[in-house]
């Protein structure tokens, strides 16, 4: 996406926890502790992968993508499909994504990444095209010059 940025990745922590388990230094119960709520984010908004779970082998890994951020008011820590962030990005100034896999049969679950999304890094032509493609998608019409001159009542 465009205008992703400050991503964080947690690759490095999960190898450790991994290691740690296969060691044996942590039990599988401590790491495979999946909420429901977790598990049905990942069943309903969930995005499949083709990685296998690395603790039970069975199943393959969900992400789920958690939003969260000021503009979001009620909608503040919901799961949302991949296939939204763009449109969210287009219309917010700025939020948060955390990515979580979920394995659903054994309940393993890890943060993956981390990443702000929005408005707020996009130019002004950028923001123009943005803007048309996020009203055509939420099935709005948009009146020409509108998003000129909010920007540069803005200024």
């Amino acid at each position: 996406m465009r205008t992703q940025r400050q991503v964080v990745d947690y690759s490095l922590q999960k190898r450790a926890v991994l290691r740690d388990v296969h060691n044996g230094r942590v039990g599988t119960l401590e790491v495979c502790d999946a909420s429901p709520y977790l598990k049905n984010a990942a069943r309903f908004h969930g995005e499949p992968t083709d990685e296998r779970c690395p603790v039970c082998r069975r199943d393959n890994l969900t992400l789920v993508h958690y939003i969260y951020g000021d503009e979001l008011k009620q909608s503040a820590g919901q799961a949302r499909k991949l296939a939204e962030l763009p449109v969210l990005a287009m219309t917010l100034r700025e939020f948060q994504v955390f990515v979580v896999e979920v394995c659903r049969s054994c309940a393993w679950n890890h943060l993956t990444e981390q990443y702000v999304l929005g408005r707020d890094a996009l130019t002004a032509d950028e923001l123009d095209q943005g803007e048309a493609v996020a009203s055509s998608a939420a099935g709005r019409h948009r009146e020409p010059g509108s998003s000129s001159q909010r920007r540069e009542g803005r200024r």
